[in-house]
């Protein structure tokens, strides 16, 4: 339906309106037209409403206000010449100085081989276009103008013209279920002239080479304008030379149509067109994200952190890989050169690396790695029999520096050794090599910051930590620490059951005849003691490898009972005494069965608490009568004290220092050499029994109507107060145990056995099992999945980890609180 191209392409719309048509400036500045627009037909594509209706006289064209970016600066509308233009391809001049060729290579390839034509919706009048793909011959024999930049004066030719060569030149005609008399106008857009309900795209490949963004702006240069800043439906949009957006904007105004801030109405159907900002048609936000992304300095950490593991497993090209691509540097450049000297032995140049780091260094610090350095070179020297090149560096060298003079004297002995062996064992060197050179440049590297040479094996260092802090938050775990990694999974979190605790009966002695007051484990683990109103004690046979417990030996002749009970430091001898009224000792070589010595020094004493010295040569007991005794294996009484009252006793690891508890609700350190005491800690009601941890550091006290106190003896303060425990005025005794002492445990009057993690408040475990209250409770210093608690109902019962039984009998087992 093509006719040859009018020289003088017209538009005629249904309407009476004026010919001419006025321009007005909106809000915002821009020129707009303000001569009324009738109504699209109903049949009207949704694309070709952008363009209005308009009456204009033959041979006058439709005029449009310049608009930004595409040849004018938005300013009064130029003139329009009523002679016709050439029915050639137009220049344009953007905002930015380009250029909208036409798109010859745009067209899709089912519109390139013909030209697109429209109807009038009055009269059919018939017009044509000339397609960005048509021949020369279609074009008016005027070929396309070359591909360069061109300037051309501005305000250059008609508004109408640089919009129309600005959009590529491509007609755009009837399709699909369009007939060519629906047509209202025409639209000149640049691109591949596909047409699509509400979307279509312009390629920016060919204004400026980028991809421009899609419809609906999702790089967010469209969806960030307001409706109201939208173009309106007769002026072609611009933003600038490179590139656009075609964005509906139909269901955004469909429902509540609003008025443009131009004063024209807004239609339902009319998308918007926005040309994309930025060079080339390139969104400046794609062109940021183009962009290597800047890495955080956490990031660059554990980057350097990765690298040095790998660097230590020799896998270099992946660390130069690393590095290279993620722009970091793995350590100062300078101190890879010092780091290399030093491992190839050239003191002389590693010497000269330090004094280039020495502005990165803490000025100490520089004599005292200038000092390893000398030291290492001159051992080496040695090692060579190089003797003369020692003393040289020994006087010239060391000498001067005026650092540690201790050391330089023993550096000089080893002058006297006759071989290599005798200097490396009283040097305790490795001797010349790899071996003393890393070790040495590992004491090196903890003089340097980290920005210049990373710690040694830092990577390792942070997971072994991170691996002991989950082990110390764990209420369960009751294992040896190993700080080896290869031991453990770094994938999971550490995790231990409740299952491997010994809160679940192993086994039940039954061999006393009456309450059970007192128990406890030898300090080899192998052996345990009890003694009971029965007045006997029986030593029971520890097996280390299926933890039962048999009788070994029964030492009887306690005529009041044995209500404590103490090991010596080498758990040969036993001490056991009796309640208040008792006025007698007895110990007991636990090897032989033998009583060795019965001491009373007075019938109206009562010896009831007992302890041993470090030394296991001496002891001291006391009672509540007043009487505080020092004596040997023998029974002498070596030193005394008078008028103390004393409730409970403990030795310190210092030999001197003995901890007493006394009717005045305290403790009080007495040294029976100088003979002075002090208070340590003091309590507001009656202290029962307390224990020591071995460190010496805590105390475990068992308060009368309080419960389990834990105070700190070098700072003499109340650390914490273990809640569940009912404590009267019985003498319960509680302990220390499990894998580095990390649990506390205590007998109860309520019949139960109470467990606390040395941090929490609250009990983690509660065994049940004894029917009368619970007197004395001991942990095995060597299993710690063992543990032994003596009871009024006259049993020992022996604790350990979970049976192979079914989940429910566990339960039963066992009560837990979750603190």
């Amino acid at each position: 339906i093509s006719s040859p191209p009018s020289p003088h392409p017209q538009i005629r719309a249904n309407t009476s309106s004026s010919s001419s048509s006025t321009t007005t400036t909106t809000t915002t500045g821009r020129p707009s037209l303000s001569h009324p627009r009738p109504s699209s037909p109903p049949d009207t594509h949704p694309f070709l409403s952008l363009v209005h209706h308009r009456t204009t006289p033959p041979g006058v064209r439709p005029s449009l206000p310049p608009s930004p970016g595409l040849g004018g600066r938005g300013g009064p509308e130029a003139p329009v010449p009523a002679a016709a233009p050439s029915n050639t391809e137009r220049k344009v001049e953007g905002e930015g100085g380009r250029k909208h060729r036409a798109a010859a290579t745009t067209t899709t390839s089912s519109s390139s081989s013909s030209t697109t034509t429209a109807a009038a919706a009055a009269g059919d009048t018939p017009f044509t276009l000339a397609s960005s793909s048509s021949s020369d011959s279609e074009t008016g024999g005027v070929s396309p103008p070359p591909r360069k930049k061109q300037r051309a004066a501005e305000g250059e030719g008609e508004p109408g013209a640089a919009a129309a060569a600005a959009f590529g030149g491509t007609s755009l005609g009837p399709s699909g279920n369009n007939p060519p008399g629906s047509f209202s106008g025409l639209l000149l857009l640049g691109g591949t002239g596909r047409q699509a309900p509400g979307v279509m795209q312009a390629n920016g490949n060919q204004a400026g080479g980028g991809e421009i963004p899609s419809v609906g702006a999702q790089n967010g240069d469209v969806t960030g304008r307001d409706s109201s800043q939208a173009e309106a439906a007769d002026e072609p949009t611009s933003h600038g030379a490179g590139g656009f957006t075609f964005s509906p904007s139909a269901q955004a105004q469909a429902q509540a149509p609003a008025a443009h801030s131009n004063g024209l109405p807004s239609s339902s159907a009319a998308p918007t067109i926005s040309l994309a900002p930025g060079p080339g048609g390139i969104n400046p936000e794609q062109s940021s994200l183009k962009k290597k992304k800047r890495l955080s300095q956490s990031d660059e950490d554990v980057i350097r952190l990765i690298g040095q593991h790998l660097h230590g497993l020799g896998l270099n090209q992946t660390v130069d890989l690393l590095m290279q691509e993620s722009g970091c540097r793995l350590e100062h450049p300078s101190a890879t050169k010092f780091r290399n000297h030093v491992m190839e032995g050239q003191w002389e140049k590693a010497e000269n690396d330090l004094n280039e780091l020495k502005s990165l260094v803490h000025s100490p610090h520089v004599i005292v790695m200038k000092f390893l350095l000398l030291q290492q070179k001159y051992l080496e020297y040695l090692e060579d029999g190089k003797v003369l090149e020692a003393l040289q560096v020994l006087r010239c060298e060391l000498t001067p520096l005026k650092y540690n003079t201790e050391r330089i004297h023993i550096l000089s002995g080893y002058l006297m050794c006759s071989h290599t062996d005798d200097l490396r064992a009283k040097a305790e060197w490795e001797g010349k090599g790899n071996a003393s050179r890393s070790k040495l440049l590992d004491k090196l590297q903890m003089y340097l910051p980290p920005s210049v040479m990373l710690p040694p094996r830092r990577l390792q260092t942070l997971l072994r930590q991170a691996v002991e802090l989950q082990r110390d938050r764990c209420l369960y775990h009751n294992t040896k620490l190993d700080g080896n990694l290869d031991s453990m999974s770094l994938l999971i979190d550490h995790v231990c059951s409740r299952k491997q605790f010994p809160c679940y009966t192993q086994q039940i002695l039954t061999e006393h005849c009456n309450e059970v007051w007192f128990c406890k484990f030898a300090n080899d683990g192998t052996k345990l003691a009890t003694g009971s109103k029965d007045t006997t004690v029986i030593i029971w046979q520890v097996d280390l490898d299926t933890h039962q417990l048999r009788l070994l030996k029964t030492l009887e002749g306690h005529a009041y009972g044995v209500s404590y009970l103490a090991w010596s430091p080498d758990d040969t001898y036993l001490l056991a005494c009796g309640p208040d009224d008792c006025s007698e000792l007895w110990l007991w070589n636990v090897q032989t069965g033998e009583l060795r010595t019965k001491m009373s020094q007075s019938h109206e004493d009562s010896l009831t608490s007992v302890a041993w010295n470090p030394d296991g040569k001496r002891f001291v007991t006391g009672g509540q009568r007043g009487q505080f005794y020092q004596c040997d294996l023998e029974g002498n009484l070596l030193d005394s004290w008078e008028g103390v009252r004393v409730q409970c006793l403990w030795c310190l690891n210092d030999g001197k220092t003995v901890l007493a508890s006394d009717t005045h609700q305290r403790i009080r350190g007495y040294n029976f050499e100088d003979l002075t005491d002090r208070n340590i800690v003091q309590e507001d009601h009656p202290i029962m029994s307390f224990t020591v941890s071995k460190n010496g550091r805590l105390a475990l006290l068992n308060v009368a109507t309080q419960g389990v106190h834990l105070w700190d003896l070098q700072d003499r303060v109340l650390v914490r107060k273990y809640q569940g425990v009912t404590q009267g005025f019985y003498t319960i005794h509680s302990c220390f145990g499990g894998n580095n002492e990390d649990f506390i445990a205590s007998g109860s009057e309520d019949h139960k056995v109470y467990i606390w993690h040395k941090r929490s408040e609250l009990p983690i475990a509660e065994l049940t099992g004894h029917t009368r209250t619970v007197n004395c409770v001991s942990w095995n210093p060597q299993l710690p999945s063992m543990m032994a608690s003596a009871s009024d109902d006259g049993t020992v019962r022996i604790w350990g980890p979970a049976p192979f039984l079914d989940n429910q009998e566990s339960e039963e087992a066992c009560s837990s609180m979750d603190s």
